[in-house]
């Protein structure tokens, strides 16, 4: 990529010529500038390399920032760059995966799901209370029921890995990207991927897995994301008391369109 290119240039410039203050002032920008870059051609569809050109990076940001509720200034700057930086759903704002495109919901009742693997970060029992209380919150507010099996045909698979794993779509480490999953349908289809760099919780430390799973349920599902910030389907992580968790209304009124 030219962007990578010159940005090891521009670090090399730095480190010959020794002004470290205003070189490293400018890595950083550039640095800035290629991460918003790879950020809005994952999640918003922007075209790779020079052929993107200032004014689709400029229209590309300005979709982000509405998409967010930021001001529409085109430009990357603070406000902007920070949502950038928040961990998030892999899945884009814009569209979701197109492969499962001509199905949108399930007609198969009960769903089947099931746990591939476990993290280590928590117990067996603390993984499958997680998942079973992240897909109620969804079967609470639609006629539709969940079945654990150890059938490898089922419905959703659920699984932890790290970096490429399989489904083009790699993880990045910790932060970044949490987890990601795929709409309704055959082969990928409803699976759901959790990034095992990440660290999983049952509180408010590291990532909680029953937030993060019942967000990508939501996709398993058929959902998009939301830009209402207090939807559970919002694509940044923000963890909230999960006692007694209650399906915000925007998701509610998204699942029971479908459902």
């Amino acid at each position: 990529c030219i962007d990578t290119v010159v940005f090891a240039i521009l670090k090399l410039q730095c480190f010959i010529h020794t002004v470290p203050a205003a070189c490293v002032l400018g890595a950083v920008k550039l640095q800035e500038s290629f991460d918003a870059q790879q950020y809005l051609q994952r999640f918003y569809k922007m075209k790779q390399g020079r052929g993107a050109g200032s004014n689709v990076l400029s229209e590309k940001v300005k979709e982000m920032q509405t998409f967010f509720k930021l001001n529409v200034t085109g430009s990357l700057d603070a406000e902007t760059m920070e949502v950038m930086k928040k961990p998030r759903c892999g899945v884009p704002d814009v569209a979701r995966y197109q492969v499962f495109s001509d199905r949108a919901k399930w007609t198969v009742n009960p769903v089947s799901y099931r746990i591939v693997n476990y993290t280590p970060d928590l117990t067996t029992q603390e993984v499958d209370n997680a998942i079973d209380a992240a897909l109620k919150v969804w079967s609470d507010v639609i006629p539709l029921t969940f079945r654990k099996t150890t059938d490898l045909t089922a419905d959703i698979l659920i699984s932890f890995a790290a970096g490429e794993h399989g489904d083009f779509s790699p993880f990045d480490g910790p932060s970044g990207t949490l987890a990601h999953a795929f709409s309704p349908g055959s082969g990928l289809g409803g699976d759901a991927h959790f990034d095992e760099d990440e660290r999983w919780s049952t509180t408010s430390k590291g990532f909680n897995l029953f937030l993060v799973a019942a967000h990508e349920f939501g996709h398993a599902l058929g959902l998009d994301h939301s830009s209402d910030p207090s939807a559970l389907m919002y694509p940044t992580y923000k963890y909230v008391d999960t006692t007694g968790f209650v399906l915000p209304s925007d998701d509610v009124k998204g699942i029971q369109s479908l459902y």
